[in-house]
């Protein structure tokens, strides 16, 4: 495992063992450091590398694209360009669909036009693209890209979660940190969007769905010599406010709103077609909404500090 640690903290890595009852392999350090990538690779027997680093969050892209730019697009052609040296040629790659745009009939499959709205969006299209790219010019590169849609939840034992340093961007930990008093309140941006309450519409996926998702792709490549592209999403779509008044219910905790206006770049209903995820990888999601909610809050409850 290699992680700078920017959005996160080492803590995790002994919380990780307790996990899966083993010492976890780690390196601090950067995907733009082309030294400390080699190092790794020397060090170690590799056969696949599960890409997850970057930066990702869509408000703040708009105002940093040269940081977004930097990390998401160097990073990931630096760390091919060290996969190639070491003769390791088989990706999961970590995309996201912000690259789908604001325009398309839902549910949204991997067959529609992409039209990114933002320079988080565009980071991931122009990886996607390289990627494409790479496994036309040399057929012994695997490469599954996989489309996130909305990841939320924590892993069921509250040990590790979502914990952003900063202000969070995405709308559950905003809502725990609500709910455990942390915060006043959350801010649902706009409540005129073409949905039955009004407020956005996406479709949030447990991240332990998403992480059995990774280990379909990656046993879909380690069986085919293959480049594909797959959604990973629940094919529903919830509301904010939906999101909000289930977790109220589920955990009896109360979570005041106020209603603000639209932020850029925003959609204003998202939420996938994953039939190919099961064509392909036998995967479907199994956790709902009222999972993501209560995991969530117990790690929340668990880590208040």
């Amino acid at each position: 495992m290699l992680d700078n640690f920017s959005n996160s903290t080492p803590a995790v890595i002994d919380r990780l063992a307790q996990i899966i009852g083993r010492p976890v392999r780690w390196h601090e350090g950067d995907i733009r450091d082309a030294a400390a990538l080699d190092k790794i690779f020397a060090e170690l027997s590799v056969s696949a590398v599960l890409h997850f680093a970057g930066l990702k969050a869509v408000t703040e892209s708009i105002d940093r694209p040269i940081d977004y730019f930097d990390v998401n697009v160097h990073g990931s052609i630096a760390l091919m360009k060290a996969m190639q040296r070491a003769g390791c040629k088989t990706l999961v790659f970590s995309s996201s669909a912000t690259v789908y745009g604001p325009e398309q009939p839902m549910p949204v499959g991997e067959g529609a036009p992409c039209s990114v709205s933002n320079p988080y969006g565009r980071t991931k299209l122009v990886v996607e693209d390289l990627l494409y790219e790479l496994g036309r010019a040399d057929p012994e590169w695997r490469i599954a890209t996989l489309r996130y849609f909305n990841p939320t939840g924590a892993h069921p034992s509250g040990l590790i979660g979502e914990s952003p340093i900063g202000t969070p961007s995405n709308l559950m930990p905003l809502v725990c940190q609500v709910a455990a008093g942390l915060r006043p309140c959350v801010q649902i941006f706009g409540d005129d969007y073409p949905s039955p309450d009004g407020t956005g519409v996406r479709d949030f996926v447990h991240v332990m769905d998403l992480a059995e998702g990774h280990v379909a792709a990656l046993d879909y490549l380690t069986r085919n010599q293959a480049n594909i592209l797959v959604n990973l999403g629940t094919g529903q779509g919830t509301s904010v406010l939906e999101v909000i008044r289930t977790f109220e219910r589920v955990n009896g905790q109360r979570v005041p709103f106020e209603v603000v206006a639209r932020r850029a770049a925003d959609i204003g209903i998202s939420y996938a077609d994953a039939s190919l995820a099961w064509e392909l990888l036998g995967w479907a999601a199994k956790r709902g909404i009222d999972d993501m909610c209560r995991d969530a809050w117990r790690w929340q409850c668990a880590n208040r500090a």
